[in-house]
């Protein structure tokens, strides 16, 4: 880690005042700074300090004309604020603040990636050079320390252009490569960088991400020798899954002649993408999730598919991001940390535009609260004893709730005033959800019923007694015409919501089912519990189709992404794991 340097804390350089010191890089110092006229909650911006004092004329102008050349306008890159020469003849270059960290912090040295995810990094920081190559500009210092991470999770690439605006300068001409030269394409070592060098040293930054390591190690000079003559080790013989397609992709931007490399980093981007959907098998782990200090109790996906909210005995729910765009990214720390429990969280889930959520805790509250910030809304009371569910309807004004109480309460969503206390079931209910039209509701209960009933009379349509224990866990199908249950007898059930008719049995659990989860295609049916494995089957034939053995303790939740592509599992083993179903 950088040495911290607050010396220069308080000083102005432009419009902005230093208030935090940052990192540091191979040209210079980064600080937080604050403008100094600005209240509105756009005043912070990142000011880089560059190493070397400017005072030669000559170098003033060098410095100048660069740092105009490289205000580039991208989704997903870093906006050049200003620069100037600040105090003591010190360059500042005032960027937009990323305030989520670098992609180095985020996946720190001899880290593995999943292929999804850096696809979908290379995705956007192919755009990102795609845009500045259109306009002869050539970034020359690609690396994760210099990919950060927007305020969404997007892509953002930093010191655009600023190894040039550095070296613009004959003060600062002598910088070594100490850092960068890991990703260097030979030309580039050669003084003769240009686009393609971006796209060798972003193959480097895949290989890395690939397998953990980088190619070439050893001194400044055999790091250097390295890169112009030899040939990186085979990604196959690191990572046994790769395909070779994926490597011949990479293997293709680290060509030594320019010549031989993909015409465009974008095309580099679309060719590994290509490879990398012939990659991931199903039951990939895609990412960990271990925010939680306690066993996890619920996880469900938001309705976009950008977050993951999950419950725990730690008394905490937190929101963490899972994806961006059309792939999986680690997501790192909880975005928000929800602390209004007293007692466990049993269960989740997010109001149908994604604004709210509404956690249910061994406390006897159900407390519905800001999925973006966490304040807290209100606090619904209700019920007599622990609250075990809760269920938001599908047109967001209604809440239901299941208790140990013996009861499924339904009330309005945004006063949390009760409409109707359901009492059909004799033992704690562990579970309800509504049906996609929102007429009906399926609860399932310790008396070891599951039962469908009518929202608007209380009337109870179906009462199912197909399973000999506690029915812990229950879902509808897409479609609505059937509930899937599962049991602590071992067995999942498919029966039909309208009659009661069993259509299939599973039983291929070897001990008690704790939750299920209906892929939202309908096609499949993802099933967890006890003996610490996820089974996926179709949901026609109740054939298996793949078990996910990633966990080490109970399963406890189970959330299919809205694609159908992806499971988020939460098991007493305190993590949730989120990996390729299908």
């Amino acid at each position: 880690m950088a040495q911290r340097d607050e010396s220069r804390i308080g000083l102005q350089f432009g419009d902005y005042r230093l208030i935090r010191f940052l990192g540091r890089g191979n040209f210079g110092d980064v600080y937080l700074g604050e403008h100094v006229g600005d209240v509105s909650e756009n005043k912070l911006a990142a000011i880089k300090l560059l190493k070397e004092k400017l005072t030669d004329p000559d170098d003033l102008k060098g410095f100048i004309n660069e740092a105009r050349i490289f205000r580039l306008i991208h989704p997903n890159i870093v906006r050049l604020l200003d620069f100037g020469i600040g105090e003591d003849d010190i360059p500042y270059l005032v960027m937009v603040y990323a305030p989520n960290g670098t992609l180095r912090s985020l996946h720190p040295r001899k880290s593995r990636l999943s292929l999804e995810i850096i696809v979908v990094y290379v995705k956007q920081i192919a755009a990102a050079l795609q845009h500045a190559h259109d306009r002869k500009v050539i970034h020359r210092d690609v690396k994760p320390e210099n990919i950060l991470l927007g305020l969404d999770n997007e892509i953002l690439l930093s010191d655009f252009g600023i190894a040039a605006v550095a070296h613009s300068t004959r003060s600062l001409s002598t910088q070594d490569a100490s850092g960068t030269i890991h990703y260097m394409a030979p030309e580039h070592i050669q003084g003769k960088a240009r686009p393609a060098s971006d796209q060798y040293s972003l193959g480097i930054v895949v290989y890395e991400w690939i397998c953990g390591e980088l190619p070439f190690y050893g001194t400044l000079q055999e790091i250097a020798i390295m890169h112009t003559i030899a040939t990186p080790a085979s990604l196959l013989e690191k990572v046994a899954e790769l395909s070779p397609e994926v490597e011949k992709v990479v293997m293709k931007a680290l060509a030594k002649d320019p010549k031989e490399r993909f015409p465009g980093v974008l095309a580099f981007a679309s060719a590994l993408e290509e490879a990398a959907q012939m990659n991931p098998p199903i039951g990939s782990t895609l990412y960990t999730y271990n925010g939680h200090s306690d066993e996890v109790r619920t996880v469900i996906w938001s309705p976009d598919g950008i977050h993951v909210v999950s419950g725990s005995t730690d008394k905490t729910a937190q929101v963490w991001t899972t994806t961006w765009q059309d792939g999986l990214i680690n997501g790192g720390a909880a975005r928000v940390t929800y602390h209004g429990h007293a007692r466990s969280v049993n269960s989740a889930c997010w109001s149908p535009d994604g604004l709210r959520i509404a956690t249910a805790s061994l406390d006897g509250t159900v407390q519905v609260w800001d999925a973006a910030t966490g304040n807290f809304i209100f606090t619904y009371s209700g019920h007599t004893n622990w609250v075990r569910a809760v269920a938001w309807s599908p047109d967001g004004k209604y809440i239901a709730s299941g208790s140990w109480d013996e009861t499924v309460h339904i009330w309005y969503a945004d006063t949390g005033e009760n409409i109707f206390t359901y009492p059909g079931h004799s033992d704690e209910v562990r579970t309800v959800a509504w049906s996609p039209d929102g007429t009906r509701i399926a609860s399932g209960a310790a008396d070891k019923t599951a039962r469908v009933w009518n929202v608007g009379t209380g009337e109870t349509i179906i009462t199912y007694k197909g399973h000999r224990k506690s029915v812990n866990t229950l879902a509808w199908s897409p479609d609505g015409q059937c509930v899937v249950s599962g049991s602590l007898d071992g067995a999942t059930q498919v029966w039909d919501a309208s009659t009661g008719e069993t259509k299939l049995t599973y039983l291929t659990h070897s001990d008690g089912v704790n939750t299920v989860a209906w892929s939202p295609n309908g096609r499949r049916i993802a099933s967890g519990g006890k003996d610490n494995s996820v089974h996926i089957w179709d949901a026609v034939t109740g054939n298996t189709i793949y078990i996910y053995s990633g966990h080490i303790n109970w399963l406890m939740a189970i959330s299919w992404s809205p694609d159908s592509k992806y499971i988020a599992s939460g098991s007493v083993d305190k993590l949730v794991q989120v990996w390729r179903a299908v």
